[in-house]
Order: C-alpha cells, then structure tokens, then sequence
C-alpha cells in the first residue's frame, strides 16, 4: 500500500521482477477489502503507515483481525517501533524507513520470509 502513485508502481515492477507475486493498492480500505476477501492470498503486506484514508495503528488493528499470522513490512517516513506493538505482534511486523532503495525493500521482505516459520 502507497498512496504515491509513481512510487507505488516503481515498487510493484521491481518486486515483480524479482519474483513476488503483487498486488497493489493505494489505500488503506482497498488493501482491508481485498485481504478480507482472500486473506489467505497473502504471505506478506507492505505498508506505508501514512495513508490518507486509514490510520497506521487502526490499519494494522484491522489486518490482524482478519488474519492474525500476517506478515506486515511498515514503510514510514516517520519513525515507527516495533517494540512499541504489543509482544505477539511484533514478531510478525518489520519496519523500513523512507526513503529507501528498492532493493532494500526486496531483501527486507526476503528477511521477513525465512523467518516466517521460526
């Protein structure tokens, strides 16, 4: 999820090619739809916590309502803690400052993958 068009679609082409299977979205509510529509689909889901239609804390609240051993990779211009979510979730969550490369992004989301069933 990136509300900034070009660079939404800059990342989406990049971690095509490198393999993952996408789908994209601008908002908060779409990605909410669309996980709870097939919330198996989904091994992993980034997130940039300043969307305009869904607060971060009520964004990840609701993702994990719907499924609660989801992946999710925080993307933020602001600073963001892991720690500071409660103990059981902050295993299934990882953090990226912006701005970034979007190879980070790749090896971000390869991290948060291997250990998925640690």
């Amino acid at each position: 999820m990136e509300d900034e068009a070009p660079l939404l679609h800059l990342l989406e082409r990049h971690l095509a090619r490198l393999g993952f299977e996408v789908e994209a979205h601008s908002t908060g509510l779409g990605a909410l739809a669309a996980l709870e529509t097939a919330p198996d689909s989904y091994a992993l889901v980034v997130a940039d916590m300043g969307l305009p239609d869904l607060a971060g804390d009520a964004l990840l609240s609701k993702m994990f309502q719907i499924r609660p051993d989801l992946l999710v990779l925080i993307c933020s211009g602001s600073e963001f803690f892991v720690s500071s979510l409660p103990e059981p979730i902050q295993r299934r969550v990882g953090f990226l400052q912006k701005p970034f490369a979007p190879k980070e992004l790749g090896q971000k989301i390869e991290q948060m993958l291997a250990r998925r069933g640690t």
